[in-house]
């Protein structure tokens, strides 16, 4: 375990501590350099619209290379500054002119995938900025497998360097084989002094100045808000993400907003300290003070021990407007921040934002791998109210040396498999990049997602003054306290069945009455889709949030068992191709499952039953909707802790949203393997007719490979765009799935294809694509492939098709090569519960052609769903 300069910095150099802070602030320039590695001379726009330069004249060495990205992942919704990349293989710099007496941000951009015949899956490299050294034996490839991304950023906040030259070093590894260091952007951009002293919590009286340390930013969140795009921040374009996937506990407290009376004035506060929006939004514990006194609002955040953390905290009460009407306790890893923290004390009156700022050193003990934060009520005080309250957050890695890390491990179950899949694939050198998403809106913030870092359980025992919990960390959401049998959320009782979901801290809790504004009273004119369950409603919550809200039908059998399974599995996964439960309702008989709103609908009605026009989805897009429920998919069976099994994959369980990005929802049928030792699962038969795995309905024995089969059914619907089932067709046509290979047997696929895409298509393409299908739904389960290795190939019909339309070129000999499809096993995430949610329009029905009742039948009891 290697030493890190931030022992050095508390111990070493005594010169940086003194006994008082200030505060003395002066605001800078904020002019940027934006630079797309590899571009050409005339640059390029992002889909924010800020234009990229090219980043040639800043190289001072030419022993470099430039290509453009084999793949294009769904979740990159700009080209730029991702598809382009500079590829280094000695060490190579960059150099920047600078102000020395400057700060400076420093944000590199990632996006591991192929370039031409360099695999970033052989790429690991350091990087220094002058002798600061920020990167260490650092993969990319390896970094975005583990948090399940498609691309990455790292920020870096530069102290003034006393030269007029920034000089930034790429250097490939010499301890890896075939090592190459490569980048996609780069922007470096003058920032004012946002750093003074902050106390050094654990030394009484101790404060530590952070204007000469160099910073990595690790979070930066938006508390009780939503996520704010660089383009929306004060000046400086940094990102702001939502905080929820870090709140620890079933008690997440309420959210609040500024009304348009109550305005933000910074007073002589520089506004480049955060955005209007960070301070206009917040997270309070709520308006009762005996449930307030009985817990802590807290948030938990993966970081690297044996290191130094600045925690800033962002406080504007805009509400309340004299002293001692709140008044809280802040603990930042079990040591007290501050014993009566006064906003209104703080800032001088309503609606003036304020800001404090602690240093706490994280050992490097077994556990120690987290960062809490929590806030309670200070009773002492006496306050008007019991509460506490939060605007936003950061927390920031200090080093005046060393900011590097190790890089992230993937899950066990993800390392199993990928030691088989090599073992397998030994004698094909195949190329592989991960390029995978991520849940929510964070995509790109690679720091943010490091909490996705493997599950370690942690206990801390509670005392007076502090919090406890027990944590697992899952995949970007997860944390667990379970106590008793009832638990209760903002007043309401909740029972057992909700348990589990409720004290993973993951489901918002909603009362009936909320569900009723959301939806005016459910009205019949929101409805927007009809399943097993029950309706589901289009609505709104937290001023102007659209989401679905999937309201129980009393009749239904589908009832209680399902209710709980949604909110078991999704509470514990967040991916970007699955869709999120936000939170449920369960009061008197009614219950409701709250959803992200998907406003494309599902993928069904894109391909037929709708009231879409079929040229609007080409073959390119069924392709990337298919590679994105794929990637769900294989999340699922490998990415999680457990392996989970879908057992009802659909294209009506296939949502778009509004960027077309597939989504896969419903799990209440869903199963988890804890081991998979016996490699299935013995269970009743559940699923949809026309998408069902005759192996598993002949043995009742359950694998991963069900849902391949269900998925190859899916693809055949994509190519021919007709449903799974159709009894209106003659016998031999009544099923897809059969009717498909019929056609592939005799060699006349082609007549069978969806006419708008016929024709259209390349060939090679369509071979690739109805081969992989083929192979899914093979009768017998060892037979058809992972969804891993299906996943491969279908990106692999997807470059043969760019390279048709001039998007990307593709050598069959070359870098993405075929990826044998044979057994193995999966990975990837779950995310949501719904029939059809469809979009803004909804979906007319037609009961004569329409197989709704199959879609969610119940094979073992025919009256089931």
């Amino acid at each position: 375990m290697h030493t890190r300069a931030s022992l050095l910095l508390l111990f070493f150099f005594p010169v940086l501590l003194k006994a008082a802070p200030s505060s003395d602030k002066d605001e800078g320039g904020s002019d940027s350099l934006m630079l797309g590695c590899g571009l050409d001379k005339n640059g390029g726009k992002d889909s924010d619209g800020r234009q990229w330069s090219s980043d040639e004249k800043y190289l001072k060495t030419k022993n470099d290379l430039t290509f453009k990205a084999s793949f294009q992942d769904p979740s990159l919704l700009s080209e730029v500054p991702y598809m382009s990349a500079r590829i280094f293989k000695t060490k190579t710099s960059y150099k920047f002119p600078i102000q020395g007496d400057k700060r400076y941000w420093l944000r590199l951009h990632f996006y591991p995938s192929s370039y031409d015949t360099f695999d970033s899956v052989h790429s690991y490299f350091s990087v220094t900025a002058n002798s600061l050294k920020l990167l260490s034996n650092f993969s990319a490839s390896v970094t975005c497998q583990a948090l399940s991304q498609a691309y990455l950023d790292r920020e870096y906040s530069l102290a003034p360097l006393d030269s007029d030259t920034l000089t930034v070093t790429f250097k490939p590894s010499a301890k890896h084989d075939k090592a190459f260091a490569f980048v996609n952007g780069i922007q470096l951009v003058e920032m004012p002094e946002l750093f003074d002293e902050a106390p050094l919590l654990g030394f009484d009286g101790q404060t530590m100045e952070t204007n000469a340390l160099h910073f990595q930013t690790m979070f930066r969140l938006n508390v009780g808000g939503q996520y704010i795009a660089p383009n929306n921040d004060s000046g400086l374009s940094r990102m702001w993400y939502d905080d929820t996937p870090y709140i620890y506990g079933s008690a997440t407290g309420v959210t609040n907003q500024a009304t348009k009376d109550e305005k933000i004035d910074y007073k002589t506060l520089p506004e480049s300290i955060a955005p209007v929006d960070i301070y206009s939004t917040s997270r309070s514990m709520g308006g009762d003070k005996n449930m307030n006194m009985g817990y802590n609002l807290t948030w938990i955040f993966q970081v690297d021990p044996n290191s130094m953390y600045l925690t800033r905290l962002h406080f504007c009460e805009y509400h309340y407007s004299r002293l001692n009407q709140i008044v809280f306790k802040i603990f930042i890893n079990n040591r007290t921040a501050e014993t009566a923290a006064d906003v209104i004390g703080w800032s001088g009156g309503k609606g003036v934002p304020t800001y404090k700022d602690y240093v706490l050193y994280v050992r490097d003990r077994p556990g120690d791998d987290q960062l809490w934060l929590a806030l309670h009520p200070a009773n002492e005080s006496k306050p008007e109210f019991y509460d506490a309250l939060l605007n936003g957050v950061e927390v920031f890695k200090l080093n005046d040396t060393d900011l590097s890390g190790p890089n992230p491990q993937p899950s066990d179950l993800l390392i199993q498999y990928e030691r088989k899949a090599n073992t397998f694939h030994s004698k094909h050198e195949t190329n592989r990049t991960f390029v995978i998403s991520t849940a929510g809106g964070a995509a790109g913030f690679a720091l943010v997602a490091l909490i996705i870092v493997a599950a370690r359980q942690k206990k801390k025992k509670r005392t007076p003054g502090t919090y406890s919990a027990t944590s697992s960390w899952l995949p970007l959401y997860g944390h667990s306290q379970t106590a008793g049998t009832k638990s209760t959320v903002s007043g309401k009782s909740v029972g057992h069945a909700n348990l589990t979901a409720m004290a993973q801290g993951l489901c918002r809790f909603f009362s009936l009455q909320d569900m009723k504004q959301a939806t005016k009273n459910f009205d019949e004119s929101n409805v927007i889709g009809v399943g097993g369950f029950g309706k589901v409603y289009k609505g709104v919550i937290d001023n102007g949030f659209k989401v679905a809200v999937k309201r129980s039908n009393p009749q239904s059998e589908q009832g209680v068992n399902e209710f709980q399974t949604e909110i078991e599995m999704l509470s514990k996964l967040r991916h970007k191709h699955l869709v999120s439960l936000i939170g449920f309702c369960e009061e008197g008989d009614e219950m409701c499952l709250v959803y992200d709103y998907m406003a494309l609908g599902t993928m069904r009605e894109h391909l037929y039953k709708g009231t879409k026009p079929l040229d609007l989805l080409s073959w390119k897009q069924r392709l990337e909707i298919c590679i994105g429920a794929a990637r769900g998919l294989h999340y699922l069976h490998t990415g999680a802790k457990y392996t989970i099994i879908h057992r009802d994959v659909k294209t009506t369980n296939i949502l778009l949203d509004e960027n077309w990005v597939a989504k896969v929802s419903d799990f209440g049928l869903s199963k988890t393997g804890p081991n998979m030792n016996q490699g299935h699962v013995s269970t009743v038969v559940k699923g949809s007719f026309g998408y069902l795995d005759p192996e598993y309905f002949r043995r009742q024995q359950l694998t991963e490979k069900s849902d391949v089969y269900s998925f190859g059914v899916v693809l055949f619907e994509a190519l021919c765009a007709r449903p799974a089932l159709n009894p209106n067709l003659p016998k031999e046509q009544v099923s897809l799935a059969e009717w498909a290979l019929y056609n592939i047997r005799r060699g006349t696929l082609e007549d069978i294809i969806d006419p708008s895409i016929k024709g259209k298509m390349n060939p090679e393409s369509l071979t690739k694509f109805a081969d992989a299908a083929q192979k899914c739904v093979s009768d017998l389960g060892f037979e058809r492939p992972s969804m891993n290795d299906l996943l491969w190939n279908l990106e692999f019909a997807l470059n043969l098709e760019k390279s048709t339309d001039g998007s990307a070129a593709l050598d069959h000999e070359g870098e993405f090569s075929e990826v044998s499809l044979e057994d193995n096993t999966n990975n990837r995430a779950a995310h949501y519960k719904n029939l059809s949610l469809e979009s803004e329009k909804g979906l007319s029905q037609d009961p004569s052609n329409d197989n709704s009742a199959v879609i969610f039948s119940q094979i073992a009891n025919p009256s089931g769903r």
